[in-house]
């Protein structure tokens, strides 16, 4: 990464996530033709819903006849992280227009806030609209493209599981978090691996007694809390 926050820049720094996006996109694209959707209901799905693990929800409701209002409403939880993230983001926007906040917060996904909380490290804590704007909408666009081969390839790839695609976004992340760790001066290094044992702790023991999606939610509320507190603790 640079100091750098020009459209340019970010096309570079966007690149080494779309093999996660595509990786994922394909595998929900794989699923729905094999759900029995069009390839068209598929893409459509993508570009309107846009929100990954959640287009794996809106399949396996849509096959089961649920009501419109669970579907909607179980999209919502599965993404409501996605809240913490945009007001996470806020502050770096104020200047930036209404519309310009409404964009950014409209194609947010989990890797480009990660991005963007890495490339905070480089640029003396400063995000511009161009930037992220540019990374967002690569995420968009390759995700578009990864459901519409994964759903026109189906036939050719019965089992993306067997290739890896299942494992892409989590290698990403893991590759994205160990960038944050080196990188981040600001933070010592062993408050950082505490708020990753707590939240790793938190996530283990709350998938055993609530939904995965609300762990989700909650394991990031506690870690955010913890890294302030210990953070203050340590200045």
């Amino acid at each position: 990464m640079t100091n750098s926050l020009t459209p340019k820049a970010a096309l570079k720094e966007a690149l080494p996530t779309i093999f996660g996006y595509i990786g994922i996109s394909a595998a929900f694209g794989i699923i729905g033709q094999s759900s029995g959707l069009s390839v068209y209901i598929i893409l459509l799905i993508s570009i309107i819903v846009y929100a990954g693990a959640a287009q794996f929800v809106v399949v396996t409701m849509l096959l089961t006849h649920s009501p419109i209002l669970s579907i909607i409403l179980s999209v919502f939880l599965v993404n409501s992280r996605l809240i913490l993230m945009s007001a996470t983001l806020a502050p770096y926007f104020k200047k930036e227009s209404l519309i310009k906040n409404i964009l950014i917060g409209t194609f947010l996904t989990d890797e480009s806030f990660a991005l963007g909380m890495n490339k905070l490290n480089y640029t003396d804590s400063h995000l511009n609209f161009r930037w992220f704007h540019t990374v967002n909408i690569v995420a968009y666009v390759t995700w578009i493209i990864g459901t519409l081969l994964g759903a026109t390839l189906s036939s050719l790839i019965t089992n993306p599981e067997k290739l890896g695609f299942n494992f892409a976004i989590t290698a990403m992340f893991i590759g994205l978090l160990y960038l944050q760790i080196i990188s981040d001066r600001s933070i010592k290094i062993n408050v950082q691996l505490i708020v990753i044992l707590f939240t790793l702790v938190v996530v283990y023991l709350g998938l055993i007694f609530i939904p995965a999606n609300l762990v989700i939610l909650l394991s990031t509320i506690l870690a955010c809390y913890l890294g302030t507190v210990i953070k203050n603790a340590f200045n």
